[in-house]
């Protein structure tokens, strides 16, 4: 497939989008990653915020409710959450599969990408991240990473 950047997606309002889109003619590097509310890692909202905030990085969350049905909330009451607990700005797409049977190509596409654990294959758990380059380079990061490693 091409570059990751130009795969589509929906955006919250049920709209078409891109990541090459979302992050404009001045992001360098885009970081993608399925988040949840109800997660061990969710406390990662708070570094990809601040992460959100550095010149030439876009942040594009995905949430997923396939793993422990950590994420099982509305778009809205997700949007909510992250807004109360983390004040989150950076988007948050519609509810979408990582894996499986129903995996968004977005997410195929990503899993095919060796992490620095060496790990290629299905996304694992919440709060995998990717970190994408505008030439379609990915590196891959566990939900282990902290989102002050990523960059």
């Amino acid at each position: 497939m091409g570059n990751p950047l130009d795969i589509e997606f929906e955006d919250m309002n049920g709209e078409l989008t891109t990541l090459r889109v979302l992050g404009g003619s001045n992001c360098e590097h885009w970081v993608v990653v399925n988040v949840a509310s109800a997660c061990g890692f969710t406390h990662h909202y708070a570094g990809l915020q601040e992460l959100s905030t550095a010149e030439g990085i876009t942040v594009v969350g995905f949430p997923c409710n396939q793993f422990g049905a950590q994420e099982p909330g509305t778009h809205q009451e997700i949007c909510d959450f992250t807004s109360r607990e983390y004040n989150v700005t950076f988007p948050l797409m519609a509810k979408l599969e990582v894996k499986g049977e129903q995996q968004h190509p977005l997410f195929t596409e990503l899993s095919r990408t060796v992490g620095l654990d060496d790990y290629t294959g299905d996304i694992r758990w919440n709060f995998e991240k990717f970190v994408i380059t505008k030439e379609g380079e990915v590196s891959r990061f566990s939900s282990r990473d902290l989102p002050s490693e990523l960059l």
